[in-house]
């Protein structure tokens, strides 16, 4: 069956316009609920979400829909989307959501769904709730006597913040730290300063005065300049920036430089390689990861293992292969020893403790290699399939390859939410990346470029 209203991360729109209406919210709840209804226990359902507006609406209704089969639901409130799937598997939970649109604005919002073990879905089990959605005469409503409880769990938070801080080794110290924290007005805007101090850091707390307007507003992982410039104001040692749902994360160094997830991952890989506990010998990250990060690990007899984009594809891998470190450029970094989704503060105090261990400041600390040119562009097209299979662009493609030869690489590849074409390339020669990318460009019909 084709799929209309799963994504590559859940359900996401506009809210209050379809497919985020109060209406669908509920038919979803219905759905999970019935297809995660197996056994004769009491089935429960855990709920999780950001700050935004909206979050209120699509909560009671999707509670709602679970009561209307028979689950019994407990609300988490404001949490981060790694806490969902963890609380999901600790409380011996059937289903677990998360109502975010992630780092996008309030006017947006999201549903994610993650199975008893406290993963996200498979498209497969996906695939079969939408198919329930969009035939609601085939959920089977609980009988009267059996209709679901909800209750708010008052707790949530502190079980979280146990798990992150029981996430680190050896007992983190971190004081002496002075660490800027900007929490995107999103669902940590408690726990992530909390962790922090209560693990002895001197923290200076940013976006933590959600609204449910001005989530991500300014502010977090996606808009780290306030960040930066917060760093160096306060002579702090590093700054950490979240998104709205926090499974992703940027830090900004003592001098308010970023750094991003691919220095993240090859010095957190180094860490545990070191300690002998990096699992499958490497990594997995996705296409879009720099060429210098696979030239770090194999300088380091340790293998980068590349998945299509987004976290999910990242996780599908690690799981099948064996690795329990792997992420995006952008900031999400899985462990899978910790937690079942990207985690911004579990990455964040592995990143700490590696800091820690080499004694060095975080300029020096997270500058594991220097970077190979990259340059990305997005091309707007009608048809992406159609632009991708032209002629003049395969042979634009073609040449491009060949020019770079083996000193870089070209990605082109259609975007899974926008109408667009994403040409990237990097190699050692800056001025031949930038060639490469705009011959391509160029060969795009019917296109106006954009960077």
């Amino acid at each position: 069956m084709s799929r209309h209203l799963f994504g590559t991360d859940g359900v996401r729109g506009r809210a209050n316009s379809e497919p985020m209406t109060a209406e669908i919210a509920m038919r979803i709840g219905m759905a999970a609920g019935q297809v995660f209804n197996r056994g004769d226990h009491r089935h429960r359902v855990v709920i999780g979400k950001d700050t935004r507006l909206s979050g209120y609406m699509i909560e009671q209704a999707m509670t709602a829909g679970f009561l209307s089969v028979g689950m019994d639901v407990l609300l988490l409130g404001p949490v981060p989307t790694p806490a969902v799937g963890f609380l999901t598997r600790s409380m011996r939970a059937d289903v677990g959501v998360m109502i975010s649109a992630s780092h996008n604005p309030y006017e947006d919002n999201g549903i994610k769904l993650f199975g008893p073990d406290g993963f996200k879905l498979s498209d497969a089990v996906e695939s079969q709730i939408e198919g329930l959605v969009m035939s609601p005469r085939d959920i089977r409503l609980a009988a009267s006597k059996m209709i679901g409880r909800a209750k708010r769990l008052d707790d949530a938070d502190g079980r979280y913040i146990e798990a992150v801080k029981a996430s680190v080794r050896g007992n983190l110290d971190l004081t002496g730290l002075k660490i800027v924290v900007d929490c995107a007005n999103g669902a940590a805007y408690k726990v992530a300063p909390t962790v922090l101090w209560e693990l002895g850091a001197e923290v200076i707390p940013m976006a933590v005065s959600p609204d449910g307007f001005n989530i991500n507003g300014n502010c977090g992982s996606t808009y780290p300049q306030v960040l930066q410039e917060h760093v160096v104001m306060h002579g702090a040692d590093i700054g950490i920036a979240l998104d709205g749902d926090a499974d992703r994360v940027v830090l900004a160094c003592e001098h308010g430089r970023l750094i991003d997830g691919d220095q993240l991952m090859a010095t957190i890989a180094d860490h545990w390689a070191k300690d002998g506990r990096l699992a499958g010998g490497g990594l997995v990250a996705t296409v879009m990861s720099n060429l210098g990060l696979e030239r770090y690990l194999g300088q380091r007899k340790l293998t980068l293992v590349r998945a299509a984009v987004g976290d999910r594809y990242v996780l599908e891998r690690m799981r099948s292969d064996g690795y329990n470190l792997g992420g995006e450029q952008s900031g999400h970094i899985i462990m899978i020893d910790h937690a079942t989704t990207g985690d911004g503060l579990m990455a964040a105090l592995q990143a700490l403790s590696a800091m820690l261990k080499t004694g060095k400041p975080a300029s020096e600390t997270f500058r594991a290699f220097e970077p190979v040119p990259q340059l990305l562009k997005n091309v707007r097209v009608g048809d992406a399939n159609a632009a991708l299979s032209a002629a003049a662009v395969t042979h634009a493609i073609a040449d491009a390859e060949a020019r770079l030869g083996k000193s870089g690489r070209i990605l082109v590849r259609k975007s899974g939410t926008e109408p667009l074409i994403r040409v990237m390339a990097e190699g050692d020669d800056s001025d031949l990346v930038r060639t490469v990318v705009d011959q391509i460009i160029e060969a795009i019909p019917r296109v106006k470029a954009s960077a």
